[in-house]
C-alpha cells in the first residue's frame, strides 16, 4: 500500500489534508477531528483531480482510488519515512525550548544565498507538520531543514524517527511544557533525543558552546561549537540592542558587522547558530552577514514596531518561563525613560504554575518598570507592587488602555499566541 502511495505522490510530489487545496494529481489525506470529517469530503476531493484519497471510514469509499487505513496519520508518517528513504541531500534538525523558529528561519536565510533550500514553514513541526515538511521538499532541493517541537518525552526521538536528520542542533533547553516533560531534567532528556539519534549514525551537532549542559550532552559527538567563549569554533561578540541586535563574528583574521532586524540580546545565540551551519556549509562569510541583515522576523516574534504614541517590542506568540526571563532581562537592559510591560499567563506548567508565575513576577520586579500589566488567571492570589495590574483577559487590558491609554512608552508585549496579546497593539 506504501508503495502504491508512494508512486502516486512521485507523480505529483503534493499531499493535502485540507479538501480546499485539491490539485490534479494529489493524494487527500482525510483527518477525522472534534468538529470535521475530513472522511466525508473524500468524493468531492477525486472529483476535483486527486489522484487517491486515504480514509479511514470506508462508508465513503466510492472506488479503488479510496484507500482505507486505520490511522490516517500513521499513514503519511510512513509515506514520509518511505520518501526520506529516498532522498539524498542533507537534512538539518532543528530543536530547543526557545527559538527554534527563528533559528530555523536564518539558517533557512544563510543557506539559501548558496543553495536551493527547503525548510519548515512557519512552525508546522509536529507529528504531522514533519511528515508534510518532507513530502513538500522540491525535487531540486539541495538541503532541507526540518524544525521538531515537542511537549512529552519520545518526541524527538519519534519525529528523528521520520526526518532521520544528518546533522542538528539545539537551540536550548529551559523550563517549559513542564506538566508534559514532568521537570526540567525531562525537557533536557527529550530534546537531547536528537544528540542520541545523531550519535547513533555518526552525524554532526552545532553546539552552543556558551551552554555547558549542552556542551556536556554533546561530548565525544562530531561538533562544531560557536557562541562567545573563547573555545569555540565559530566566535561571535554580542554588541547591542538599540533596539535592533547587533553583533560581529570572526572568520580567521577577519571580522563581520551584523546589524540585524532582531530583537534582545537572547537572538545573538540563534544568530550565531546560523552562522556556524552557514559555514559548515560552505557559505562565504559576507552572504551569512548579508542574509542575517536581511531577515525580518514576522508572526509577533521579537518585532519592534513605532505606533503614534509608543515604542513595542511584540514577542507574543510563544512564552514559558526560560523565554520570559531572557525577553524582560533584555527589556531591562534597554535605555528607554519610560518602560511599561504587558505580560501574559503562560501555560503547561503543570504543578509548577504558580511557582514560576512568583518568579516572574519578581524577574519583573528586578527591572522595575513604570507600569506593569499582567494578563490571565495564573497571577491569581500573587501579591503584587502597586505598579502592577492584573486582568482576567485580553479583552479586559483592552478596555483598561482604551481609557487609560499609554503614550511615550517603550512598551514590552510577551506571551503566548493564545493569550492574544498582538490584538492590544491598536490600542497602544
Amino acid at each position: 500500500m506504501i508503495q502504491r502511495l508512494y508512486k502516486a505522490y512521485l507523480a505529483s510530489r503534493k499531499v493535502t489534508t485540507d479538501s480546499r487545496d485539491i490539485t490534479p494529481g494529489c493524494i487527500f489525506f482525510a483527518f477525522k477531528g472534534e468538529h470535521f470529517d475530513g472522511n466525508a469530503f473524500a468524493p468531492q476531493a477525486l472529483e476535483q483531480g486527486a489522484a487517491l484519497c486515504v480514509i479511514s471510514d470506508s462508508t465513503y469509499k466510492t472506488d479503488e482510488r479510496c484507500i482505507v487505513v486505520d490511522d490516517v496519520l500513521a499513514t503519511l508518517q510512513e509515506l514520509a519515512r518511505e520518501h526520506r528513504r529516498h532522498l539524498t541531500i542533507p537534512i538539518i534538525g532543528i530543536t530547543g525550548t526557545n527559538g527554534k523558529t527563528t533559528t530555523k528561519e536564518l539558517v533557512h536565510a544563510v543557506l539559501q544565498k548558496r543553495y536551493r533550500t527547503a525548510a519548515t514553514k512557519g512552525n508546522f513541526n509536529n507529528h504531522l507538520g514533519v511528515p508534510l515538511t518532507l513530502l513538500a521538499i522540491p525535487a531540486n532541493a539541495e538541503l532541507a531543514i526540518v524544525e521538531m517541537g515537542a511537549n512529552h518525552p519520545g518526541e524527538i526521538e519519534f519525529l528523528c524517527g521520520i526526518a532521520d536528520p544528518d546533522c542538528g542542533l539545539i537551540t536550548n533547553v529551559g523550563r517549559a511544557h513542564l506538566e508534559g516533560f514532568g521537570s526540567f531534567e525531562g525537557v533536557v532528556r527529550t530534546k537531547t533525543e536528537l544528540y542520541r539519534h545523531l550519535r547513533a549514525k555518526q552525524g554532526l551537532v552545532f553546539v552552543n558552546a556558551d551552554n555547558e549542559r549542552l556542551m556536556h550532552e554533546a561530548e565525544g559527538m562530531e561538533s562544531t561549537a560557536y557562541g562567545r567563549n573563547a573555545g569555540a569554533d565559530v566566535r561571535g561578540t554580542f554588541v547591542g540592542s538599540e533596539p535592533y541586535m547587533h553583533f560581529y563574528f570572526e572568520v580567521g583574521d577577519n571580522v563581520y558587522n551584523v546589524h540585524s532586524n532582531l530583537l534582545g540580546a537572547y537572538n545573538f545565540d540563534n544568530a550565531m547558530a546560523a552562522v556556524a551551519v552557514g559555514l559548515h556549509f560552505g557559505v562565504e562569510p559576507f552572504d551569512i552577514k548579508e542574509a542575517i541583515e536581511e531577515y525580518t522576523p514576522s508572526n509577533n516574534r521579537s518585532q519592534y514596531k513605532r505606533t503614534g504614541r509608543n515604542a513595542l517590542y511584540l514577542d507574543c506568540y510563544n512564552a514559558n518561563p526560560s523565554s520570559m526571563a531572557v525577553a524582560i532581562e533584555s527589556f531591562g537592559q534597554l535605555q528607554a525613560s519610560r518602560k511599561v510591560a504587558i505580560i501574559g499567563g503562560m501555560h503547561e506548567l503543570g504543578a509548577d504554575e504558580r511557582k514560576e508565575h512568583r518568579q516572574l513576577v519578581a524577574e519583573l520586579e528586578a527591572i522595575h518598570p513604570e507600569q506593569c500589566l499582567l494578563v490571565g488567571p495564573e497571577f491569581d492570589g500573587i501579591e503584587l507592587p502597586p505598579y502592577m495590574l492584573r486582568f482576567d483577559d485580553t479583552a479586559d487590558l483592552k478596555a483598561h488602555l482604551h481609557t487609560n491609554p499609554i503614550s511615550g512608552a517603550t512598551v514590552l508585549v510577551k506571551g503566548s499566541n493564545t493569550n492574544r496579546l498582538w490584538t492590544l497593539e491598536e490600542e497602544l
